[in-house]
């Protein structure tokens, strides 16, 4: 029974690789074809696109071509121990680029996710008063909320410039606020009701705030005396004003 050939032509297709690849591979000793047709252009065996095959597998495998033929043309060698080696060095290959896409990955959030600022960005932005404990405490405390979920969304997408905004719009407030207390302005009176608004406008850049959430946050403020710090800082007497002032409106919208 004649053996079953192939043209040069039609190797390559089946292959992937050029005519002009195959003839290199011929032109040094690498893939000989012994036959040929009557036009005298090569013509490939079952055995030789074994061989081919094989060949490709190293090369992927990035072994240079000098090396390929030395593995091939080892006498003590057989087809199940190159089908051996190549699995373990296709599944070490693999390893490494699964490391390197998680790698990819850890950088790509990085680079997505505002709250992944240097520590001096950090301070460059919220100023010397920042404190990364307190992010620590924070997730610590807050991250099986809704609220933690919705804020960790939304800042996913923030820049540095997004960060410096909020860092803007949350000092023009307090110093609105400042202004409005300093007025002699009373918790439920207009211009108090405004500053309660703003602050929970302010918060609900990072997630859903609600009258009762804001309430709760009032609390706080006067509980955890770090809240305190930041207000009193602003204004002896301001976080008890501002507490006042959220339930206050609160109250007016029937909460």
């Amino acid at each position: 029974m004649e053996p079953t050939l192939m043209s040069v032509g039609a190797v390559a297709k089946l292959s992937g690789v050029t005519v002009r690849t195959l003839h290199h591979y011929g032109e040094i000793g690498l893939l000989p074809a012994e036959n040929r047709n009557s036009a005298g252009y090569r013509q490939y065996t079952t055995a030789e696109l074994d061989r081919l095959s094989q060949i490709l597998y190293y090369r992927e495998l990035g072994f240079p071509l000098e090396e390929i033929a030395s593995l091939l043309d080892d006498a003590s060698s057989n087809p199940i121990e190159h089908l051996n080696r190549q699995h373990a060095l296709l599944s070490e290959r693999l390893r490494r680029v699964q490391a390197m896409i998680a790698a990819v990955e850890r950088e790509r959030n990085t680079h997505m996710s505002g709250i992944e600022l240097t520590a001096e960005e950090k301070f460059e932005i919220f100023g010397q008063s920042y404190d990364p404990a307190y992010e620590v405490e924070a997730k610590q405390r807050w991250s099986d909320t809704q609220a933690w979920a919705q804020s960790s969304a939304r800042t996913a997408t923030f820049s540095k410039a997004d960060w410096q905004k909020v860092k803007a719009d949350t000092d023009a407030g307090n110093a609105r606020m400042v202004a409005v207390f300093n007025s002699g302005a009373l918790p439920g009176s207009n211009e108090a009701n405004e500053i309660a608004e703003e602050h929970r406008a302010s918060i609900n850049v990072f997630y859903d705030c609600g009258y009762d959430m804001q309430v709760n946050l009032a609390h706080m403020y006067l509980a955890d005396e770090r809240f305190t710090k930041t207000y009193e800082d602003l204004a002896p007497g301001l976080t008890q004003w501002l507490h006042d002032g959220i339930i206050a409106n609160a109250k007016t919208r029937n909460v």
